[in-house]
């Protein structure tokens, strides 16, 4: 009996030496732990635990337990109440921050006055020409060469109403003129006219690609832009030299914060790769969206002598990817120009004379484009499918 009891205290003392050891360990590789290890989220985290001291406030020893047992979530906490305090006692960076907050207030709200004052009158025009349920205008701008009787401003209307039942969106246009005789022959054909000048710029005369004042008159509409999206208006852009067929909306997708027209179009609507055209886009009002117009026209002084269309294409990349915005380029198989176009008539919505100088030539290819579609309508059902556009003989040679 009394080997018995010798070997029964000897394995109790085996085990308990065992069971130590076990621990020490324990602690050991607890303390040997990286920081970045402690930091990581514990399960008690993903279970939403939010741990601090009785009174309200994290101690430092239940700070040092929950660290274990909930992955530096209590840590985090103490870390954030810490900053607080440490920054409640400061005035000086209460002040600051104060100081900062205002400064910015001061001048968004003077770029607001300044925007209004130089925009004055418009939000009244949008209103009244916008729909109804979505708040959504078209707007294209002229001038007094564009305005003229017989030149692109008569066009763009005639096109409206010969297209396939979009005569109404009409009632949605707003013709922004750059010039007084351009508002005045506004006026006479259409009721939704705004003028928008700039002091000491003429826009009167056609203005010839990439001279100084044709740079004045693209960079300028876009400020105008940026103001209707401030209004929380949706736009879509159309250049006056654009012929409307069919209704383009229903091409333009829900998930998109801008949907703009291409040059040249790889297939797929999102590849960022597209070439834009910026004669025709869409924009919804959002964060996204007005800073993307502010951005665009700041990096007008990155680029001196560029219109705004390649230096959107400059970059695109980084509004993507610093704004998170949303882009859809828009197939030319609908909305097609003289550079890319659909060669089915039965598809087409608009047609854009881009990859064209001058007024005169713009003028005959777009008329020539026009009669196509007009015998086209004509056409019997069974004859339309054969129909063809008739080569752009001013524009491309």
């Amino acid at each position: 009996m009394a080997k018995v009891a010798a070997a029964e205290a000897a394995g109790r003392q085996a085990a308990s030496f065992v069971l130590g050891c076990v621990a020490a360990l324990t602690v050991v590789l607890l303390l040997q732990r990286r920081p970045e290890e402690l930091g990581r989220p514990g399960p008690g985290q993903f279970l939403g635990w939010r741990r601090s001291g009785w009174n309200g406030t994290s101690s430092s020893s239940a700070a040092s337990k929950v660290i274990v047992a909930a992955g530096g979530e209590a840590d985090h906490q103490a870390n954030v109440t810490n900053r607080a305090t440490t920054a409640a006692a400061d005035p000086r960076r209460r002040a600051g921050g104060a100081d900062r907050q205002e400064q910015q207030a001061e001048a968004e709200t003077k770029d607001k006055e300044e925007e209004a004052a130089e925009f004055r009158g418009l939000a009244e025009v949008v209103a009244r020409a916008a729909t109804a349920d979505d708040r959504t205008v078209i707007i294209t701008c002229v001038n007094q060469a564009w305005a003229a009787a017989g030149s692109l401003l008569d066009l763009f209307l005639e096109s409206f109403r010969a297209g396939d039942g979009i005569a109404h969106l009409l009632d949605h246009v707003l013709i922004v003129a750059m010039d007084p005789t351009a508002m005045a022959r506004c006026r006479a054909v259409h009721p939704h006219c705004y003028l928008f000048t700039m002091p000491g710029v003429d826009f009167t005369s056609e203005k010839f690609f990439l001279s100084p004042e044709y740079l004045e008159l693209v960079w300028s509409k876009l400020k105008l832009q940026r103001h209707v999206l401030q209004l929380g208006y949706n736009f879509l852009f159309t250049d006056v030299d654009i012929l409307w067929f069919r209704n383009p909306f229903k091409h333009i997708t829900v998930y998109a914060d801008m949907a703009i027209s291409s040059d040249v179009f790889f297939g797929d609507p999102d590849n960022i790769n597209n070439f834009p055209n910026t004669g025709f886009f869409h924009v919804k009002p959002n964060n996204r969206t007005i800073a993307m117009t502010r951005a665009w026209h700041e990096a007008r002084a990155r680029y001196p002598g560029k219109n705004e269309q390649p230096v959107f294409n400059a970059i695109k990349k980084d509004l993507v990817g610093e704004l998170r915005l949303r882009v859809q380029y828009l197939d030319p198989a609908f909305m097609g120009g003289f550079c890319s176009h659909g060669k089915d008539l039965g598809k087409i919505c608009t047609m854009h004379a881009n990859c064209c100088v001058g007024l005169g030539a713009k003028l005959r290819d777009l008329r020539s484009v026009l009669d196509d579609w007009k015998n086209y309508t004509r056409m019997p059902h069974w004859a339309k499918p054969a129909a063809k556009w008739t080569v752009p003989g001013a524009c491309i040679h």
